[in-house]
């Protein structure tokens, strides 16, 4: 584990000056939207900055590939007078967000959005309504929804998969295949799509185990591994990219729980144990997810080569319900969302170990989803 003075110097020898700051928007899923954060990577320390932008219920956020411009997934029930979600986009400008547009989605409830490497096709998830759509993206403002899927198919468990729930998008890392993580129907869409026109077509599917519940997707660096987190299993499914196709197929399947493990108090997590998410070191050495209930941050050495995972330990939160986390761009630093206990967690790392310091520095921030460095 780094100690406190060994974080220090580390961030130090990034020739990161104490008094240089950047900006950190937080999307809030609260009225107040996305909030900016003062960040510090020499001390590794937070200051609220106040709202960069009042949007409804932020689930997530997301730069342009220049970052230039922020877009948002608002998880409503209505907009524009309509039965979905909202998508919206905002110009950068010194720590604020000036919007440009806001779009209906396919459905409600729409809790993710990403956009392809040339910034020219946005896609969202609704969770609640089980679709997704896709926008043209131009100079930072939303077309209108171009193509849309409502998804049927629902796996075996009723409480949670009693209809198709789609939860994240992504893009393949040469930019050919698009990917939308489908938690009720225990599948992984796979399409081809157009930077032209931002119509999407359907090229396969990846089926989980039943029952898994696949919530997000992340590619490693090698440029032919991923990781799916699995939500309900408390698992990660370890895939090989067919850059030929698209396809995925499952190598390994690593658990984040030990056999027999106790539940959670159902008072705080009346849904037991559920996996969150990931974030993979830009080296391609460490992995690391995310396990909400019993709340904490799972290490993994990886092998850059082949993306095999080896756990190291397990690290606290420093809240409850961890939403996103993810590394800063020195990558000293591990931020945590933590969206139960209203708060942002830092945790010092060390980077030739990849060790998480065992309890980290936290902030107040009002249910915090995402966390996005500008």
């Amino acid at each position: 584990m780094m100690s406190a003075s060994a974080a220090t110097l580390a961030a130090a020898s990034t020739g990161l000056a104490a008094s240089r700051t950047q900006c950190v928007f937080v999307a809030s899923g609260t009225p107040e939207g996305i909030r900016c954060f003062e960040w510090n990577p020499a001390t590794g320390e937070l200051a609220d900055g106040g709202v960069a932008a009042k949007v409804n219920t932020v689930d997530w956020i997301c730069f342009s590939p220049d970052r230039k411009y922020v877009f948002a997934a608002c998880e409503v029930d209505s907009f524009n007078g309509k039965p979905t979600g909202e998508l919206a986009s905002f110009r950068v400008a010194d720590g604020k967000l000036e919007q440009l547009s806001g779009q209906n989605s396919a459905s409600k409830g729409t809790c993710h959005c990403a956009i392809d490497h040339t910034g020219s096709v946005l896609i969202a998830a609704d969770y609640g309504g089980g679709a997704a759509a896709s926008f043209k993206v131009t100079d930072g403002k939303l077309s209108p929804l171009v193509w849309s899927e409502q998804y049927t198919v629902h796996g075996p468990n009723p409480d949670r998969q009693e209809a198709a729930h789609a939860h994240f998008a992504s893009f393949s890392p040469d930019n050919r295949f698009a990917y939308v993580n489908d938690l009720g129907g225990d599948m992984i869409h796979i399409y081809t799509f157009s930077t032209e026109t931002a119509e999407l077509k359907s090229a396969g599917a990846y089926h989980s185990v039943p029952g898994a519940g696949p919530r997000t997707l992340h590619f490693h660096p090698n440029g032919h591994t991923a990781y799916c987190m699995n939500e309900m299993a408390s698992s990660v499914d370890v895939l090989r990219w067919n850059k030929a196709d698209g396809s995925l197929t499952r190598v390994d399947t690593v658990h984040l729980l030990p056999p027999n493990a106790p539940l959670p108090d159902p008072k705080e997590a009346p849904q037991g144990n559920t996996g969150c998410d990931t974030v993979i070191a830009k080296d391609g050495r460490f992995v690391y997810f995310a396990n909400r209930g019993t709340d904490f941050l799972y290490s993994f050495k990886a092998d850059p080569s082949t993306g095999k995972l080896t756990p190291m330990e397990r690290t606290g939160t420093g809240g409850k319900t961890p939403r996103n986390f993810t590394l800063d761009p020195t990558e000293h630093w591990m931020l945590v969302a933590d969206q139960n206990s209203n708060n942002l967690a830092v945790f010092a790392r060390d980077t030739a170990t990849g060790k998480l310091a065992a309890k980290g520095k936290t902030v107040e921030c009002p249910t915090p989803m995402c966390i996005l460095f500008a």
